[in-house]
C-alpha cells in the first residue's frame, strides 16, 4: 500500500504540472504525457481499492477468500492506462501530424519534465526496490519476480513507472527535435510513440491479470518448495498428489493426496488430517488446505532438482 500511495501523489503533482505546460506550450508530447500521467493517478485510486477489497478475510459466500478481487481491480486499472493514456495520446498524435502547431516556451517543458523524472524515478526505485528484495528470496532475477509474481499491485506499479520514466525520454527527445528542427512532427511521433509505450504495458498487466483469474499454475521452483515442506512434516511418508493455485496475492488453495507414517485406524486418520491441514492453514500464505489419503499403487511425487539453481 505504501508503494501505491507514493506512485499515487507523485502522478497527481506530476499531471497538474504537465497539463499546465501541454496549455502553455501546446506540445504534443506533453499532451500526450499529461494524458500518461492523469491515468496513472487515476490507476492508483483503483490498485488501492485492489489491496484493500482483495485483503479481506474469507466467509461463507467465498471460502476461498477475496484475493481474486485484487486481480479484478487491477484489471480495470489495465484498461484504464489503455483508454484514457494509450488511445487518448496516439490520437492526439496523428491529428497533430497533419497540423502546424508552432514551437515555443521549451525551457517550461524542460523543467517540466526534469521535475517529472525525478518524482517518477522516486516511486520508480521505491517499487524497485520492493521487487528486487521478493526476488533475492525466491532466487530469480527482479523482471521475472514482477513478470510472475501474484500481487498484481507491485506488477503494476513497477511496469507504469518504468513506462513513465521511458515516455519522459521519448517526450523530451521530440521536444528537442521540433526545437532544433522547427517541424512539429518529432513532437506529434513523440506523442504516438508514447501511446503504444503505453498499450504495451496495458496488455501485458492485463494478460497477467486474465492468467491469475483463469488459475495460472504455479512454477515449478513454487512447487518443489511446496512438496519439500510437506514432506517434511513428521506425519506425512509420501505425496502422491498436489495441486497448488493462487487466490489472491501470495494465498494459495492447496489440495494433497498423502500417505501418513504408520498405520492409523479410519478415525484416527481422519483426526490426523483435520490437525495437519489447520497446521497448514495457519501460515499467512495458504488460505485453505485439503487433503486426502493416498492409495499404495498410486507414485509417489518427488523434488526435481532445478537447473542453475
Amino acid at each position: 500500500m505504501r508503494t501505491v500511495l507514493i506512485a499515487f501523489a507523485a502522478n497527481v503533482a506530476i499531471a497538474i504540472a504537465k497539463t499546465v505546460a501541454a496549455l502553455i506550450t501546446s506540445s504534443a508530447s506533453m499532451v500526450a504525457e499529461a494524458a500518461h500521467s492523469w491515468a496513472d493517478a487515476g490507476n492508483e485510486i483503483f490498485l488501492m481499492i485492489a489491496d484493500r477489497k482483495g485483503s479481506r478475510h474469507r466467509d461463507a459466500s467465498h471460502p476461498l477468500g477475496y484475493g481474486r478481487d485484487s486481480y479484478v481491480w487491477s484489471m480495470f486499472a489495465a484498461f484504464g492506462l489503455f483508454t484514457a493514456g494509450a488511445v487518448v495520446s496516439i490520437m492526439h498524435g496523428v491529428q497533430e501530424l497533419s497540423g502546424d502547431e508552432p514551437g515555443g516556451h521549451y525551457l517550461i517543458n524542460y523543467i517540466v519534465l526534469g521535475i517529472a523524472f525525478v518524482l517518477e524515478g522516486t516511486s520508480f526505485l521505491q517499487a524497485f526496490r520492493q521487487a528486487r528484495g521478493s526476488a533475492r528470496q525466491t532466487g530469480d532475477g527482479t523482471l521475472e519476480f514482477v513478470l510472475s509474481t501474484s500481487n498484481p499491485t507491485l506488477r503494476a506499479v513497477f511496469f507504469e513507472d518504468s513506462a513513465a520514466m521511458i515516455g519522459l525520454v521519448i517526450a523530451g527527445t521530440g521536444i528537442a527535435v521540433h526545437q532544433i528542427t522547427g517541424s512539429h512532427i518529432a513532437d506529434a511521433i513523440g506523442s504516438i510513440l508514447i501511446g503504444i509505450l503505453l498499450a504495451v504495458v496495458a496488455i501485458v498487466l492485463i494478460n497477467r491479470n486474465r492468467k491469475f483469474l483463469l488459475g495460472e499454475a504455479i512454477s515449478p521452483e513454487l512447487k518443489n518448495a511446496i512438496l519439500t515442506e510437506l514432506l517434511s512434516h513428521h506425519d506425512i511418508d509420501r505425496i502422491t498428489y498436489l495441486h497448488v493455485e493462487f487466490v489472491g496475492p501470495s494465498r494459495v488453495f492447496l489440495v494433497a493426496a498423502v500417505d501418513l507414517a504408520g498405520n492409523l485406524r479410519e478415525d484416527d486418520l481422519s483426526i490426523h488430517l483435520r490437525r495437519i491441514e489447520h497446521e497448514l492453514e495457519e501460515r499467512d500464505a495458504v488460505e485453505e488446505a485439503v487433503l486426502t489419503l493416498a492409495t499404495k499403487d498410486e507414485t509417489s511425487l518427488t523434488v526435481t532438482a532445478q537447473a542453475g539453481r
